[in-house]
């Protein structure tokens, strides 16, 4: 007898560890099972999510992957691309076997359907080699979009170091691939994303609809300060990189800017929805070190209601804050998967007791729906 939850401890055999939510109540969709093993080619028996009796889409917009081919294209840095965590392994979507796993562990996991990205490794590489490395991603994505369309959508891979090469990207990626959007770094090699020279990609992605994923990767100058115990670089460094980038994009005016584009923040949007408050403070206190010629139309701290942010701070507590401070309209799932951070995605939406039946079905799948324009 296989259950949900023993499928994915099995799957430790396969290099990835999963470990138990420690007691959060399951959602209807979790209920034990019988399937057949996770050894053989068949997935686990996918069952659908309920809520207040009716049937929610599940969509994850947070999960990552990775293609051989293109990271080669790095040459002697290539050994540098892949993260030091359990489950890289699972990241190699384009064989077969690894796909069929992913499918599986997003049964067991009570997803639906699951949004690919790559974190930018591309950033410093020249023109030629960046179109090359984005272009063989983006192909592999819409491949996998085209053979799984129900289960699997994906954010393209853009050269944000070149802003004309990835207006070309995105508009080729959305219009002529299908897919839904970009992700994106936190900055550009130390180029905060509201530098006027990003200006063109911004616009284009305005113009299509399309999400920008804004995904940190630490802060490779704070080194020194992150060394030690307990992978600081990432458990700090991640979610601050992500409130920089997202202060800057609403302090220096870009969101005014554009006003209408989609911003999704990883990992709960990182330490902003928990402070955003002291931003409105700031330039009162200190206005020789605010612009004067910059004049936001609101509130610094209004404008996370014009973001939107994963679900991924894994606590009821703290999902009941993000809600309560950007709004249940601006939470999606997100998981990191095939990184183990978040195994049980869905159980965390309907343990926590402050959402109503209404926000638990948008944030399980229907403002992801609305956000990437799917209906699945």
């Amino acid at each position: 007898m296989t259950t949900r939850r023993s499928f994915l401890t099995a799957s430790l055999a396969g290099g990835m560890v999963f470990c138990s939510c420690g007691g959060v109540p399951r959602a209807s969709a979790q209920s034990a099972q019988s399937a057949q093993s996770a050894s053989s080619s068949s997935s686990f028996a996918r069952l659908p999510v309920m809520v207040g009796g009716k049937r929610v889409r599940t969509i994850d917009t947070h999960q990552h992957c990775y293609f051989q081919d293109a990271i080669d294209l790095m040459g002697e840095d290539a050994s540098k691309v892949l993260p030091p965590v359990k489950g890289v392994p699972q990241h190699f979507l384009a064989k077969t076997d690894v796909m069929a796993g992913r499918l599986a562990e997003m049964d067991a996991m009570g997803i639906d359907t699951a949004v690919l990205s790559i974190n930018p490794y591309w950033y410093d590489r020249d023109r030629e080699t960046a179109a090359r490395i984005c272009e063989i991603q983006n192909t592999h994505l819409a491949e996998i979009h085209a053979a799984h369309p129900d289960r699997i959508l994906a954010f393209a891979s853009i050269a944000l170091q070149f802003p004309d090469l990835a207006v070309q990207q995105l508009e080729d990626a959305v219009r002529k691939k299908g897919l839904v959007g970009a992700a994106i770094g936190s900055n550009m090699r130390g180029e905060s994303f509201s530098d006027a020279k990003f200006q063109p990609v911004w616009a284009k992605a305005q113009e299509l609809g399309a999400v920008l994923f804004i995904h940190p990767q630490s802060q490779p100058e704070l080194a020194k300060r992150y060394a030690g115990n307990g992978w600081l670089s990432n458990v700090i460094g991640n979610p601050l990189d992500t409130t920089i980038a997202l202060q800057h994009l609403i302090f220096e005016g870009t969101l005014d800017r554009f006003p209408t584009l989609k911003i999704l923040a990883a990992h709960g949007g990182g330490y902003l929805p928990s402070y955003a408050a002291r931003g409105d403070h700031g330039c009162f206190v200190s206005p020789q070190n605010c612009k004067a010629d910059i004049v936001l139309k609101k509130q610094p701290s209004e404008y996370v209601t014009q973001l939107y942010f994963d679900a991924m701070v894994f606590t009821a507590e703290g999902l009941r804050h993000l809600v309560a401070t950007v709004g249940a309209s601006q939470v999606v799932l997100g998981t990191d998967h095939p990184i183990p951070w978040e195994l049980h995605p869905v159980d965390h939406v309907m343990a926590t007791s402050s959402l109503s039946e209404v926000d638990k079905i948008a944030i399980l799948g229907g403002n992801a729906e609305k956000l990437l324009k799917v209906s699945i």
